[in-house]
């Protein structure tokens, strides 16, 4: 399709290329026989750009050609032979762009080159020296750097547009930079030439989308700001730019600017008025002889201004010179300054008044001169782009009275400004008559009132006629708007840049404005006025009109809209804006001919050329011009009348007044871009291979038209009627909403169109380029379905509610004559009688659906099945064919409601009838019945898209369709044709006449209920319709959701799954359901009226009430953790009470029966001080239990009805002992014997509080120092012997645990059911926890894979059974998991706190061994294979390996021995460590202190010293120490230098937590010891216990260990009995021994 050949230029190819073909012919009208040249090329043309008399080419590949009169190089290249510019090879161009007499091009990575004239700068390159750069042969690079930023950064620039004596430059940000010379630029500068780029600052902050240069004028295009952003740039738009200041304002203005600056930015000075400027030098003289075309001949007068621009040989400063023969005075001599005039004058100027003269005298358009001019009829009047017909002043007819050409002696020795040799002619109108002119003109403006030049001009419109000019200096065309980056990233276009997204879509934006900046003289910036502008101004007449794309001529400008609608305004001597319209000075709308678009548009000398939709599918061009064919030497006289550009009024209707199409451009093709320069149009055409090119025309002009069509509807017919303060009564409050509705959606649809294409435009102008994937119908393609979607609905709502009869009426009264033009707009047939059907006009938007289908089918036929671009188009196909053919369907049943609504009209049925309700099927006609109605009875059923409606008389039952189950029943003997319908509260069974019409309501039903829920709409079978649903139903009827709201799941019609059940009265239950029935995991809410505070529950819930483990918040502050069953507290459970600012703090632990604390439990009285661990019986203390209180008292005994009562034994902090027959609590009354530290012992009768005082009666007896132990006095007084046992504590934890694992008791169940339940539980809190962290994510996936459980243990699988309850027991989503944690949990409890005392040490452990015990009965059920505690397992250890501290080796019998405290003690003691070891440090306390105060006091001594008092014998004395690698020798002062790694070792005992552990440490520092003696002992040296311990000892004390005592009596409590005798039971014995001799310093 593309011919993608990258050979040389200079290679032809072998045949032409099909696209980008270019054809360029000389600007005449349809008189002349024009025959547009084709260029032929080895390569498509991407883009093509005409300046004054030259032009550029980019083709494919990045290759730029020059053709035309290059007068920096001196050459003249014919068209058909463009050269090759060889330099830019290489760089990947991708934008080019002429100007008067300048190029610029534009590479890939956004780098700018300019080559040409730069007499003003406008190629961006510096002097040098001192001798300014007049031309420059070559491209050469132009850094746009942006010094604003640190450190400063090169902009990487899209776009380049190019004037006479500027250029502009879009960058990727969206700003505007410019350099050269004149107020053109945009910049707060008065020093020309601006020679290095800078940012054009009054358009920061916006966002540019295009730029474009005329000869002295700029445009932009600009995306329009939101309100809010807007006002940040409202003062700096407005400053000095308005346009609509008074007389007087405009007088105050000035007056007060005394500097010599002026509007166009020249800066004025005194200068000799012969003055020469360094700007005649140059290609000006060569151009001279080739490029003049006439004004050479003697007695013409040149159409220039007696004041010019000097050149600009400083760059600080820029002179005005003034040549003229004529001195106009005022009659009073004095100089001024009219206020209306667009520059200020120099005060010392030899003509006093000549400001006021010019400017009264552009008005004067009533009166006509006569000039001499033997220039050609389109031709310029000069060639220099310095003195131009607007270089300061309009080139009007009464300011051309005052501009005689310059004088020159010779035409060949001295030249004028304008560089070229001009004879002198002075004006044939005398003066005084001008000065008659001036004096009325000066009358009739005292008498206007009006605030700018355009409504003066207007207001004596009698005595005026159109504006007219000379022509201008030919500016390059419009630029062409290249691929985006989505097409090609090689290219960088401004359309990249006009593609502008909205709300981040990717779709152009059409809310934009035209701003402009320049010289105003013909009125091309589009204000109002002929006022120059320094800085860009907004023009306000073209905001909202959606303009997407600007074009300037060399004194005239062009706006092209999304309505495919023309704006042109500034000089239009020729016709080239396209109208007649006055004022010039603002844009007017080009008179277009029915039927055509305008897509494209660009702008040359004098002319225009437009690119539009025709009649058929290729594209056609207007011309807008001089209509007459030119002459070659004139008189004046012939001249004057011949030409369309004439000054006389009553001449100026002699060209053509609107755009006129050229016949033969349907011969060139599919023309994508045209171009226009000086006298020259091109345009860019692509050949139609396999229909490609054409299907991409073709659905771009259907979208344009498309586009045009619904702005139409929308100005005439919506907006009016929207707009109409009778709307509301004429269609009713419901309709009148939906019709709002139905504008605001035809308003986004239409946007959406409009914005299409405008892309499509884009896409066209580059269609070579672009990749057909990028078309947005495919990557937009679920935007556009959504938007026709939503409009469907919109429309299809108001049409059911009958909103079209109102409306149709409405229309008649608000239009009027104007139904014709509506009748045009329907593009359906119409009735006979000529109406408006507004139905049919407002549903044929849905036809484009099928258009964009069709054109998607044929550009797929252009590539292979097997290509992306294929399956990318013919998806998108499906799509658009898809979606027409369910808005169709969707039309016809809204057609079909509206007749049944319109058929069924009535006060019961109204009630029925919503917007969004279509009616399926209903039973007029008896075909379908309730069973077992009665004979006489009425049933009618109608079966809408949201419900099914059973009517019954007056009586509606409506059932909706989310909560509705349609079952078919088999045939029985009674032959009915059954449907039985489910609903959540009812059911019933309707019966049909026959099994057609049953299997038809079934399909129905079933497709309608699919439909409703968001399933297919078609193709569903009976009785296929899914069971499981998510649905919203509001209860009714009697029981325990009687007013709830449900939303969430069901399961033939009841509530089944996840959801939530709100009341009326506040009541919330969130979370799973089972069978109607609240069942799994739920949260619920229970408001509390008398609190004013809700309760809250997050857990468990079976058969409809609270079962299984949760939390419940009361709203009296309690908070309950623990088991439930059938709704009470029942099992394991916490119960926390009140806060610790009030008197009730509490919190209990333990078991529960039916709500009532009942079994084993710890209640922790805060207020009070006291813990209580024993039996509870319906809510009181009952049984055997041990209370500790704050101040040490320790009391274990028997409770009986809430207090103590029978044998009990008290013991006080000052180890006290108290054992007799308790009443109360603290209340003694009967036998006791009372113990005291000392010894001493009372026995006898007591009676009394302990903490008030006793009273005893029996014998005090002091025992004596030979006196044998009274063994009955000790069982007496002797600890644990009321406690409850350490097995039978917190059996409710275990049983949860069991329960947890599907067992009714402890070991009585399938282990297979056990695993199940683990898996179950895995899974689930894997999908249901979305809080769970990463590491507890994959702790999870980890415990999904099932270990083998059922096969014997070996020592292979064992690590991997132990590796399994590690991960366990990490998570409490694990049952076991759970059991570690809620044990850690009661540990803590029961032994933190008030049960920190020293006495409850023995409970402490025997509680944590009998944990151990259970525990490892259910490790023993989940594997089988697990020998008894302390088995064996007889396979011998694969691998060293095992014999860790987990897996204790038997070495003599080489076989692994496994206990449950080697297996279970490494997971819950590390959690358990802080109270167990805290209370062994309460035991320790008084050895410890007598232990530490020997460390402290053996530790003062030095080593040797040391190692001499502990009998260590010398041989072990180590003689040299290791520094930091270096070797010292230890000295008798030497402290800490001796067996240091031993002494390191051994201080990890403090950072360990097992027994094991531990005693791997010891082992550790055996072996330490060992490897520091072996050098200086024989290597078979052998320890002996009396050499050990000494050496061990000094060890120990070096090692300063905190709380050994404790540590040791953990080690020896809890150590596993399998290692007691071996060789660490040896080893801890040493360490043992040693902790004693500390002690006894005195044995030492």
């Amino acid at each position: 399709m593309e011919n993608r050949d990258e050979s040389p230029a200079d290679e032809p190819a072998p045949t032409p290329p099909e696209q980008g073909l270019f054809h360029i012919w000389q600007s005449a009208g349809p008189s002349a026989q024009l025959c547009p040249e084709r260029v032929l090329l080895s390569r498509p043309v991407l883009q093509a750009t005409l300046g004054e008399n030259h032009g550029l080419l980019l083709t494919q590949g990045g290759q730029v050609y020059s053709f035309g009169e290059l007068l920096w190089r001196d050459l003249s290249i014919p068209v058909s032979a463009p050269v090759l510019e060889v330099s830019l090879l290489g760089k990947t161009v991708v934008r080019v762009a002429a100007g008067g007499f300048h190029c610029g091009a534009l590479s890939e990575q956004g780098n700018v080159y300019m080559w040409g004239e730069n007499t003003a700068g406008q190629c961006g390159q510096t002097e040098r020296g001192t001798i300014t750069n007049i031309t420059v042969p070559e491209p050469c690079p132009v850094t746009v750097v942006d010094s604003e930023v640190v450190p400063p950064a090169v902009v990487r620039v899209v776009d380049l547009a190019l004037g006479r004596e500027h250029s502009l430059a879009l960058s990727a940000r969206n700003e505007v930079w410019a350099w050269g010379s004149g107020c053109q630029l945009g910049l707060v500068t008065n020093t020309f030439p601006v020679w290095r780029p800078q940012k054009v600052e009054h358009l920061a902050g916006r966002h540019v989308i295009q730029v474009a240069c005329g000869a002295y004028h700029s445009l932009a295009l600009v995306r329009s700001l939101t309100p809010q952003n807007s006002q940040n740039l409202t003062e700096k738009r407005e400053r000095g730019q308005s346009p609509h200041y008074s007389v007087t304002e405009r007088e105050e203005l000035f007056a007060v600017d005394a500097g010599h600056y002026c509007p166009l930015g020249v800066e004025l000075n005194e200068v000799m008025t012969g003055e020469t400027s360094p700007r005649t030098r140059g290609p000006r003289r060569k151009f001279q002889s080739r490029g003049r075309s006439a004004g050479s001949s003697p007695g013409s007068a040149a159409g220039s201004c007696p004041f010019s621009e000097n050149g600009k040989s400083n760059t600080k400063q820029t002179n005005l010179s003034v040549g003229h023969t004529h001195p106009l005075t005022d009659t009073d001599g004095s100089p001024k300054s009219h206020p209306l005039s667009g520059w200020e004058a120099n005060k010392n100027s030899t003509f006093p008044d000549e400001m006021e003269l010019q400017n009264l005298l552009q008005k004067l358009s009533t009166h006509s001169f006569e000039m001499r001019h033997t220039t050609g009829p389109g031709d310029t009047d000069s060639l220099s782009s310095y003195t131009s017909d607007d270089s300061c002043v309009s080139s009007t007819p009464s300011t051309d009275l005052l501009t005689s050409s310059y004088k020159e002696d010779s035409p060949i020795k001295s030249q004028n400004n304008n560089g070229v040799a001009v004879p002198y002619s002075s004006s044939p109108v005398c003066l005084e008559e001008v000065r008659l002119c001036l004096e009325a003109e000066k009358q009739t403006l005292q008498g206007q009132k009006s605030s700018s030049l355009t409504n003066i001009n207007q207001k004596g419109r009698a005595a005026t006629n159109r504006r007219r000019s000379l022509p201008g200096i030919p500016t390059r065309g419009s630029p062409r708007q290249l691929r985006s980056c989505a097409c090609r990233p090689s290219s960088v276009g401004w359309s990249q840049v006009a593609a502008a997204e909205e709300a981040g879509d990717g779709l152009p934006s059409l809310e934009t404005e035209v701003w402009s900046w320049g010289r105003g003289s013909e009125g091309q910036l589009g204000h109002g006025d002929q006022l120059a502008r320094l800085q860009p101004l907004c023009i306000k007449s073209l905001t909202g009109e959606e303009v997407i794309k600007v074009a300037t001529g060399s004194h005239h400008s062009l706006a092209l809209t999304a309505h495919c609608q023309v704006y042109s305004w500034g000089s239009n001597m020729c016709g080239q804006l396209g109208h007649v319209n006055s004022p010039v000075t603002v844009p007017q709308q080009a008179k277009l001919s029915d039927g055509l678009r305008v897509w494209d548009v660009s702008a040359g000398q004098s002319h225009s050329l437009l690119l539009a939709d025709g009649d058929c599918v290729q594209p056609v061009l207007l011309y807008c011009g001089q209509q007459h064919e030119p002459t070659s030497a004139p008189s004046p006289r012939s001249h004057q009348s011949q030409s369309s550009c004439q000054r006389s009024p009553n001449r100026a209707e002699s060209y053509t007044v609107r755009p006129t199409l050229l016949p033969f451009c349907m011969e060139m093709g599919y023309i994508s871009t045209v171009c226009s320069g000086g006298q020259s149009c091109a345009v860019l055409a692509d050949q139609n291979v396999m229909g490609f090119i054409s299907a991409i025309h073709e659905l771009a002009s259907r979208e344009r038209q498309f586009y045009c069509w619904s702005s139409t509807v929308t100005e005439r017919l919506l907006t009016p009627l929207r707009n109409r303060e009778s709307v509301c009564p004429s269609l009713g409050e419901p309709c009148t909403h939906l019709f709002f509705s139905l504008c605001e959606s035809f308003v986004r649809l239409s946007l959406l169109i409009g914005r299409h294409s405008t892309s499509l435009s884009y896409f066209l102008h580059d269609v070579q380029g672009c990749d057909v994937t990028s078309l947005p119908l495919l990557t937009h393609a679920e935007h556009f379905l959504d938007i026709y979607k939503e409009y469907c609905s919109s429309l299809g709502d108001f049409h059911v509610m009958g909103g079209f009869r109102s409306l149709h009426k409405l229309s008649l009264e608000c239009l009027g004559s104007q139904q014709t033009m509506l009748a045009q707009l329907c593009v359906s047939d119409q009735s006979v009688s000529g109406d408006v059907d507004l139905v049919s006009l407002l549903y044929w938007p849905l036809q484009q659906l099928h258009q964009y289908s069709r054109v998607l089918l044929k550009l797929a036929a252009c590539y292979d099945v097997l290509t992306t671009e294929y399956q990318s188009l013919h998806q998108g196909c499906g799509q658009y064919d898809s979606l027409s053919l369910s808005l169709l369907r969707k039309k016809k049943e809204a057609e079909t409601t509206f007749l049944f609504w319109k058929t069924h009209s009535g006060k019961t049925t109204e009630v029925l009838r919503l917007p969004q309700r279509r009616v399926v099927c209903e039973s007029s006609n008896r075909s379908l019945t309730l069973q077992n109605a009665g004979r006489f009875s009425n049933h009618w059923f109608i079966l809408f898209n949201d419900t099914l409606v059973h009517t019954q008389f007056s009586t509606h039952h409506v059932y909706p369709l989310t909560g509705l189950w349609a079952k078919p029943l088999t045939e029985d003997s009674s032959g009915l044709y059954a449907i039985k319908i489910t609903c959540p509260e009812e059911s019933f069974t309707l019966v049909a006449s026959t099994p057609q019409e049953k299997n038809k309501w079934l399909r129905s039903i079933n497709q309608a209920v699919d439909q409703v829920l968001g399933g297919a709409s078609q193709g569903s079978s009976p009785g296929m319709t899914a069971m499981s649903r998510t649905a919203s139903y509001t209860f009714t009827g009697e029981g325990r959701f009687k007013d709830g709201q449900y939303t969430g799941s069901w399961l033939a019609g009841r509530v089944h799954g996840r959801g939530t059940m709100k009341w009326p009265d506040g009541r919330t239950y969130s979370g799973n359901f089972k069978k109607g029935q609240e069942d799994g995991y739920g949260e619920c809410i229970i408001p509390n009226k008398v609190l004013k505070k809700p309760d809250s529950y997050q857990g468990y819930w079976r058969d409809g009430k609270i079962h299984g483990f949760g939390k419940y918040k009361y709203a009296n502050g309690e908070v309950y953790e623990g088991c439930f069953c059938d709704g009470q507290r029942h099992g394991y459970g916490m119960l926390s009470s009140g806060r610790l600012t009030k008197n009730s703090s509490s919190v209990f632990i333990g078991q529960w029966v039916h709500d009532r604390k009942t079994g084993y439990g710890v209640y922790d009285d805060i207020t009070r001080g006291e813990k209580y661990m024993g039996q509870w019986l319906e809510e009181q203390r009952h049984g055997s239990a041990v209370v500790v209180t704050q101040c040490g008292v320790y009391f274990e005994g028997t409770f009986r009805d809430n207090k103590m009562c029978g044998p009990g034994l008290l013991m006080s902090d000052d180890d006290t002992v108290l054992h007799g027959e308790f009443s109360d609590d603290w209340t003694v009354n009967g036998k006791g014997v009372l113990s005291q530290a000392n010894g001493d012992c009372l026995q006898g009768m007591f009676s009394g509080e302990w903490t008030t005082g006793l009273k005893v009666v029996g014998t005090y007896t002091k025992p004596a120092a030979d006196e044998p132990e009274n063994k009955e006095r000790n069982s007496l007084l002797r600890l644990g012997q009321y406690m409850v046992p350490a097995g039978q504590r917190w059996l409710c934890v275990f049983d949860e645990c069991w329960s947890r694992l599907g067992c009714d008791a402890p070991g009585r169940g399938e282990r297979t059911v056990a695993w199940d339940n683990i898996a179950v539980t895995i899974t689930t809190a894997r999908r249901q926890s979305p809080d769970l962290s990463r590491s507890q994510r994959k702790v999870l996936e980890c415990l999904e894979i099932i270990p083998q459980h059922g096969e014997p243990v070996t020592t292979a699988n064992y690590d991997n059974i132990r590796r399994y309850l590690i991960k366990a027991c990490e998570t409490p989503h694990h049952p076991l998991g759970w059991l570690v944690e809620t044990l850690v949990t009661a540990y803590r409890m029961t032994y933190v706190g008030v049960g920190s005392n020293r006495r409850l040490l023995s409970h402490a452990v025997q509680e944590l061994l009998a944990y151990l015990t259970h525990f490892y009965s259910i490790i023993r059920f989940l594997f089988s294979g697990l020998p008894d505690d302390g088995g064996i397992i007889p396979d011998p250890p694969a691998s060293p390996s095992q014999s860790g501290h987990n897996s204790n080796i038997a070495e003599q019998y080489s076989v692994v021995v496994v206990s449950c405290s080697s297996l279970l003690l490494p997971q819950l003691l590390p959690r358990l460590y802080p109270p167990l070891f805290t209370l062994y440090c309460l035991q320790e306390e008084q050895k410890e202190t007598q232990y530490w105060e020997r460390i402290l006091r053996l530790n003062k001594q030095p080593d040797k010293s040391l190692l001499s008092f502990l009998g260590v014998q010398e041989k072990f004395w180590p003689v040299w120490m290791s520094i930091l690698g270096e070797k010292k020798q230890i000295v008798s002062s030497s402290k800490d230098a001796c067996f240091v790694s031993a002494v390191e070792t051994l201080q990890q005992i403090s950072t360990t937590f097992t027994p094991s552990d531990k005693l791997l440490v010891i082992q550790k520092t055996f072996e330490e010891l060992t490897q520091e003696v072996k050098p200086m002992l024989n290597s078979n040296f052998l320890w002996c216990m009396d050499d050990l311990l000494p050496l061990f000892l000094y060890v120990v004390l070096r090692a300063r260990i905190r709380n050994l005592g404790a540590e040791v009596s953990l080690i020896e409590d809890l150590m596993d009995p399998n290692v007691q005798h071996g060789e660490m039971g040896l080893m801890f014995t040493t360490l043992k021994a040693c902790y004693i001799q500390i002690q006894h310093e005195s044995a030492l």
